[in-house]
């Protein structure tokens, strides 16, 4: 029936109606409709018919849905009676047609499909049969199958709710055969009771027995065989074993006969004080060994004993199975509980029954409370050090909605004790160096329980990845080595950084096995500048050389003039490598320092020492010929004229006087000046390719300023050409500037 409902139809016979796309093949005649009072049989051809047979049914099961379900339904109903379908139509034509306000009238019938031959018979059969309610309908519909279960006291049940005017011959059989065999089983009932009275358990059982084969549903003769058979206190084991899951009770026995099947019932103590039986399975007949059921219908909060009874032929046939009572308050699984710092946490999965989860914690001190959670979980905090016990409990409402809790599950768990987290680290570079200062972390010494506390240690580390967030709580196991980091002076919290180290730097108070995490600091160590050097141009500009330091972005290049002005320059690496470095700074003599700048602002920066490099002021040695004078009637000797160039402000430099002390200054020593001869019109190509001619020394020039020297009157063969040198350690640092070669060729 739930089939037909699904499928749309008022009786099982629309099954048969063609209608439009059905493809039953009834062919046109259909429209004459369906006979049922001497068998079912649907219109064939115009005037033609044909019996529903299991071929039909079984050709309307080809395919899916609710339609082709009721069909093969059917065909195996029809196999096991033939006539069941005609009876099965009856009664729900007949229904409806008494539902019907024009039930009486023969067009009603014809409306359900019913042939017009037969329509007035249907009609007159519905108005002599009784009339049911709907409990009435009910009791009919289900005494059929409480006859054969043996269940004599519902069908007494069943039959006191049907009409008892009219004649039907079946119904007035049944009661009948009811009344006798009731009185069989009472005969057997109050046997069984006298037995058990007198001691004789034995007996009292095979009476009860007897009871349940003539009446299945005898609770109780169920009752007393459970009251007998119920497994004593000292017996742990149990015949019928039952454990409970969170939506269910699984249930397993050994069955020692082969062909016996088992009924499994469910006793349950309602809150007015009776016992609710119900039916959780039938399992069917095995060849023995374990058998076992399930029950997923359990009613929470309640106390619920299990039996199995085992049948032969659908009777009862040995002593039942009886299980321990068991409440029905499932536990939470899954309970796992983690400490931390002066908290512990725990964690479980909640029954989907279960209203409520409360939690009860009993300190060290043996006090005990309760503590709120959440559906799942709970956080205990403030907790002393010492070993903690937790007991979860689950609550549920019965059926009768009555409170009941499950005896809860229990666990504990140890508080350790943790660090003092590091609240603040601060850096400080020294040079090359960082000093490194923290707050908190401090040992306290004694817990407050009389026992010593163990030393807290503060750990320098650097995390591979991101840094935990600080209170964060960790494993020592789990933490980076400290700081390799040389220590320029032991016993002291400070640390050198490799060259070329940015690093976050994280302070972790450490105690036994667990530490805490702290805050951070960046540190950066940038690598020095080497190759550090500067020459003037001839725009009068600096070109800067260096060796730019691997993993530097960005270089400060200050540097300082003779006048004590100064400029800082920042200078990045990819700028450097594509166009060089230029200063504009001026004759005078200047200091160049250049420094690696650090990656990130805010970072703690142990700076290497400063590249430095010197230049002297753009001092410059000119010389050239001068014709020689008139003497008298001739003329003198040709004269060499040789002049040291600098700027003002170092006008005086022999002295120091007019220059700071950290000024660059022209060398003390500068270089010597040679001029050497060489024959014809070609220049010497260096101070020993020709002769020498003169020389003076550096101190006599830097005394001097301008030096003239008058040639010998014939050093070599004219004509010959002359030309200059500086030669000495110094001879790079000041420039000579050459005059054209033709003016120095003496013929």
């Amino acid at each position: 029936m739930a089939t037909q409902r699904a499928a749309g139809l008022r009786h099982m016979g629309e099954l048969f109606d063609p209608g439009p796309g059905t493809g039953t093949g009834t062919g046109p005649g259909a429209a004459a409709g369906l006979r049922v009072l001497d068998g079912v049989f649907v219109p064939l051809g115009p005037r033609g018919r044909r019996r529903v047979d299991h071929a039909l049914l079984a050709d309307l099961g080809r395919g899916a849905g609710p339609r082709a379900t009721l069909a093969n339904d059917l065909a195996e109903l029809h196999r096991a009676d033939p006539q069941a379908l005609r009876r099965i139509l009856l009664y729900q034509l007949i229904g409806l047609l008494q539902d019907h306000p024009r039930g009486r009238h023969p067009d009603t019938a014809r409306a359900l499909g019913i042939h017009a031959d037969e329509s007035a018979g249907l009609t007159a059969a519905a108005g002599v049969r009784p009339v049911l309610d709907k409990a009435q309908r009910t009791a009919a519909e289900g005494l059929a199958d409480a006859w054969a279960e043996h269940r004599l006291r519902r069908v007494r049940k069943l039959l006191e709710r049907l009409p008892s005017t009219g004649r039907d011959p079946s119904l007035d059989a049944l009661r009948v055969t009811l009344t006798r065999r009731l009185g069989h089983a009472d005969a057997a009932l109050d046997s069984a009771r006298a037995a058990e009275q007198a001691g004789d358990t034995e007996a009292a059982t095979e009476e009860y027995l007897r009871t349940l084969r003539l009446a299945a549903d005898d609770r109780k003769a169920l009752f007393s065989l459970v009251r007998i058979h119920r497994p004593r206190h000292d017996d742990r084991t149990g015949r019928l074993r039952c454990a409970l899951r969170p939506e269910s009770a699984v249930l397993a026995w050994d069955a020692t006969e082969p062909g016996i099947a088992w009924r499994v019932l469910r006793l349950r103590r309602t809150g007015r004080g009776s016992t609710e039986v119900r039916e959780v399975r039938q399992v069917p007949a095995g060849t023995g060994g374990v058998c076992g059921t399930e029950d997923r219908a359990i009613p929470l909060g309640s106390m619920v004993r299990y039996v199995a009874l085992p049948l032969r032929e659908g009777r009862v046939d040995g002593v039942p199975l009886v299980a321990r009572e068991l409440p029905v308050t499932p536990e939470v699984s899954g309970l796992a509980l983690t400490d931390g710092r002066e908290r512990i946490d725990g964690t479980w999965r909640t029954p989907p029954g279960a209203t409520e989860v409360t939690v009860e914690h009993t300190g060290p001190d043996g006090r005990t409370g309760t503590l709120p959670c959440e559906r799942d979980r709970f956080a205990a905090t403030g907790l002393p050090p010492g070993r903690h016990r937790f007991r979860v409990v689950c609550h549920y409402r019965t059926p009768e909605g009555q409170a009941a809790a499950s005896p809860g599950v229990e666990a504990t768990r140890t508080a350790h004790r943790w660090p003092e987290p590091v609240r603040t680290l601060t850096a400080t570079a020294e040079g090359e160096a960082i000093r490194f200062a923290w707050t908190g972390g401090e040992s306290t010494g004694d817990a407050g329980d009389g026992v010593p506390e163990e030393g807290t240690d503060v750990r320098l580390v650097c995390w591979p990845g991101e840094a935990p967030a600080p209170g964060a709580e960790l494993a020592t196991a789990e933490l980076p080595r400290p700081l390799p980091w040389r220590r320029p002076h032991d016993g002291e919290p400070v640390l050198c950084p490799p060259p070329g180290t940015h690093a976050e730097v994280a302070a972790v108070a450490v105690l036994g096995e667990r530490a805490v995490a702290g805050p951070t600091v960046t540190v950066e160590a940038p690598v020095a500048v080497t190759g550090l050097s500067a020459r003037r141009q001839a725009d009068g500009q600096v070109q800067v050389l260096l060796d730019w330091p691997e993993g530097t972005g960005l270089l400060t290049v200050s540097w300082t003039e003779s006048g004590g002005r100064t400029g800082e320059q920042a200078v990045a690496a990819h700028q450097y490598r594509r166009q060089g470095l230029r200063l504009p700074v001026g004759r005078g003599g200047v200091r160049v320092r250049a420094v690696p700048a650090p990656r990130a602002s805010g970072s703690v920066v142990a700076l290497p020492s400063p590249a430095e490099t010197e230049l002297p002021p753009d001092a410059s040695v000119a010389y050239r010929l001068v014709p020689a004078p008139r003497r008298m009637l001739r003329r003198g000797n040709p004269l060499i004229r040789v002049t040291l160039s600098a700027p003002d402000s170092v006008a005086g430099s022999s002295t120091g006087s007019s220059l700071e002390e950290n000024q660059p200054r022209l060398p003390e020593q500068l270089p010597e000046f040679v001029c050497v001869a060489r024959s014809g019109t070609l220049r010497p190509r260096g101070p020993s390719d020709g002769t020498t001619v003169l020389r003076i020394a550096g101190a006599e020039l830097l005394e001097l300023r301008t030096v003239e020297h008058e040639l010998d009157s014939a050093p070599c063969p004219v004509p010959y050409t002359l030309r200059g040198f500086l030669l000495g350690a110094h001879a790079t640092s000041v420039r000579l500037e050459e005059p054209s070669p033709a003016t120095l060729v003496v013929r």
